[in-house]
C-alpha cells in the first residue's frame, strides 16, 4: 500500500470491486438478466449503480465503454430520480467527479462526458418504452411494479443493441409472477444477500430495532432476508394475508389447546409430527371470537415416545387445557403413549372424516376474516399453509404442522361456533 500514488489513493474510493461484497459483483457468465435479491438496506441500490457505471465507463474519462444507452426503470419517475440516480447509493454519488454524468430533468436523461446516455422511465408507463432501445438496463425493485409484466416485457423489446444487452435487476423479493417467471429463466443468475450483510454501513440501533420486531415472522423472511415467499397457485392462504396476521404477543386467552398429527412410524424418512399450540379469546359472540397461535413444536424423526414428551411438554408450558390429536391411524396407540408420560393430561381425540383440504376451508375463512393471528417464529407452518389448495396439498412431504393447526382451531373455534348456531331441540 505504501507504493501507490497519489491518483491512485485518490481513485480507490471508486473502485468498487475492492469495496464490494460478494453479492454486489455479477457473477460469470453469458447471462441475460442478474438479480440481486436482498433484504432492506443489504446494498442492492448501490450494486445496480455500480453495475451502470461499469457498463458505461471507459479505461479514461471520454473513453467509450461496453454500453452506451442505458434504461433506468423504477416504480415511479420519483423514484428513479430520487433514489437510482440521486440517492445516497445513487449513480451520481458513487461517480468519480471527472466521470460523473449531469442529469438533466427536464428530458429525464442522465450524460456521461464520453457520451453515454441513461434514460428514466417508470413502470407505470410501459408504454414509454416503445421506440426507444438499449444496450443496457437497470430496474430497481421490480417486484414492487404495479403493471410489473407490461413494464418488463417493453423492456425486453427495446434491449436490442450491442452484442450482448443486460439487465441488473435490484429488488428485495415479493411473490409476485413477473419475478418467479424471471428467476425460473435459463438466462438469468441471481445473488442474494440478507440486510445483515450490509451491517457494517447500517445504524446498529436500526439492526437491533427491526429484528427485534420482525426476527422469526414471514414479513422478516422477505424484508430482511430477501427470501421470496412461495405459494401454491389458488392456494387457501397467501403470503401478505399471513404477513397481516402477524403480533408480537397474545393477549388473555380463554383457553389453550396443544394439537397433534402424529408420526406413528419411526425411521429416517417418516413424517414430522405436528405439534401446535393455540389459544382464543371466545367471550361473546362467536364473530367476536380470536384465536392466537402461539407456538410451533413440531418434532422431527421422533420416536412415539419422544414426541409424546415434547406434547406434554409444551401443554405444561403453555398452560394448555387439553391435547387433542387425530387417530386414524394410530388409534389407541396414541393416547396410551401419551399416558405413559403423563397420566393425567386432558386428552381427546379426533377423527378424520373428511379430506385434509375439505377439513382446512373453515379454518381459512376464519383468516380471511382476520380472526386469526400468528406469534413469531412459526415460518415453516405458514409455508405449508400457502401450499395448501382446495385440490389438496402441493408442497413436498406431508402437512403436518398444518393439519394440527387445523385440529387446534377446529376444536376452538370451528365446531363451538357450528353448535351455537344450531338451533336446539324444545323439551316437551
Amino acid at each position: 500500500m505504501n507504493e501507490l500514488t497519489g491518483a491512485t489513493y485518490a481513485a480507490l474510493p471508486y473502485e468498487f470491486s475492492f469495496w464490494a461484497m460478494d453479492h454486489q459483483l455479477p457473477p460469470p457468465g453469458d447471462w441475460r438478466a442478474w438479480v440481486i435479491l436482498g433484504g432492506r438496506g443489504a446494498g442492492k441500490t448501490r450494486a445496480g449503480a455500480e453495475w451502470v457505471r461499469a457498463q458505461v465507463e471507459g479505461p479514461t474519462a471520454l473513453a467509450p465503454g461496453r454500453a452506451t444507452r442505458v434504461a433506468l426503470v423504477g416504480e415511479t419517475y420519483d423514484q428513479v430520480r430520487d433514489v437510482m440516480i440521486r440517492g445516497d447509493s445513487g449513480i451520481l454519488a458513487c461517480s468519480p467527479p471527472d466521470r460523473r454524468p449531469v442529469w438533466k430533468a427536464s428530458e429525464r436523461r442522465l450524460v456521461w462526458p464520453n457520451g453515454a446516455e441513461a434514460q428514466a422511465f417508470s413502470a407505470h408507463d410501459p408504454e414509454a418504452l416503445r421506440g426507444p432501445q438499449f444496450d443496457a438496463a437497470w430496474a430497481d425493485e421490480l417486484a414492487k411494479w404495479k403493471k410489473g409484466e407490461d413494464t418488463w416485457d417493453m423492456l425486453q423489446f427495446a434491449l436490442r443493441l450491442g452484442s450482448q444487452p443486460q439487465v441488473c435487476v435490484t429488488t428485495t423479493p415479493r411473490n409476485v409472477e413477473i419475478l418467479r417467471q424471471l428467476l425460473q429463466s435459463p438466462s438469468t443468475v441471481t445473488t442474494r444477500a440478507p440486510t445483515s450483510a450490509n451491517a457494517a454501513n447500517l445504524a446498529p440501533s436500526f439492526l437491533a430495532e427491526v429484528q427485534a420486531r420482525y426476527g422469526g415472522t414471514r414479513l422478516g423472511q422477505q424484508e430482511l432476508e430477501g427470501a421470496v415467499l412461495g405459494e401454491a397457485e389458488g392456494a387457501l392462504w397467501r403470503s401478505a394475508q399471513l404477513i397481516a396476521a402477524q403480533v408480537k404477543q397474545a393477549p388473555g386467552l380463554s383457553r389453550i389447546v396443544v394439537a397433534v398429527d402424529p408420526a406413528v412410524s419411526h425411521h429416517e424418512r417418516s413424517d414430522a409430527c405436528g405439534i401446535l399450540v393455540v389459544g382464543a379469546v371466545t367471550e361473546g359472540p362467536p364473530s367476536d371470537w380470536r384465536a392466537f397461535v402461539l407456538a410451533d413444536e413440531t418434532v422431527c424423526g421422533a420416536s412415539p415416545l419422544e414426541w409424546a414428551t415434547a406434547t406434554v411438554a409444551a401443554y405444561h408450558t403453555h398452560g394448555a387445557d387439553r391435547v387433542i390429536a387425530e387417530v386414524n391411524q394410530g388409534g389407541a396407540l396414541v393416547e396410551t403413549v401419551l399416558r405413559q408420560v403423563d397420566a393425567l393430561v386432558p386428552f381427546k381425540p379426533r377423527h378424520a372424516r373428511h379430506g385434509k383440504s375439505a377439513r382446512a376451508e373453515p379454518v381459512a375463512a376464519l383468516y380471511e376474516q382476520g380472526r386469526v393471528r400468528h406469534l413469531p417464529g412459526l415460518q415453516a407452518l405458514e409455508d405449508q399453509m400457502c401450499q395448501m389448495t382446495p385440490q389438496g396439498y402441493q408442497g413436498q412431504g406431508s402437512p403436518d404442522r398444518l393439519d394440527a393447526l387445523v385440529w387446534a382451531l377446529t376444536e376452538l373455534m370451528v365446531e363451538p361456533a357450528q353448535n351455537m348456531a344450531r338451533p336446539r331441540a324444545r323439551s316437551l
